[in-house]
């Protein structure tokens, strides 16, 4: 009794093809990449501008001896933090809605 194997599909080798797909693009650089993230989701980087921005004065006013400045805007800071993480699941939503 022979067993006869089962047909290939080459099912288990799409990233291959895949590859090829992305291969055909011309390749940007990394100013090139950025931008087009900058243009796809621009909230991002502004969320990410706040939240330094919060978080540095935070500390400075820590080591000015001002502690409810610095309590504020650590509290600010966590506002942007969560403006950030709403506009990267906000542009994710809308990249895969556009696809």
């Amino acid at each position: 009794m022979s067993t006869k194997p089962d047909e290939f599909d080459g099912s288990e080798f799409d990233w291959i093809q895949i590859r090829k797909d992305y291969s055909d693009q011309p390749t940007l650089t990394q100013t090139e990449k950025f931008m087009k993230k900058l243009k796809e989701n621009p909230f991002v980087p502004v969320g990410a501008i706040l939240t330094t921005g919060c978080l540095s004065y935070g500390l400075y006013s820590y080591r000015a001896g001002r502690p409810k400045m610095s309590q504020l805007m650590m509290r600010s800071r966590v506002a942007a933090q969560g403006f950030t993480v709403f506009a990267l699941v906000l542009g994710i939503g809308m990249g895969l809605h556009n696809n």
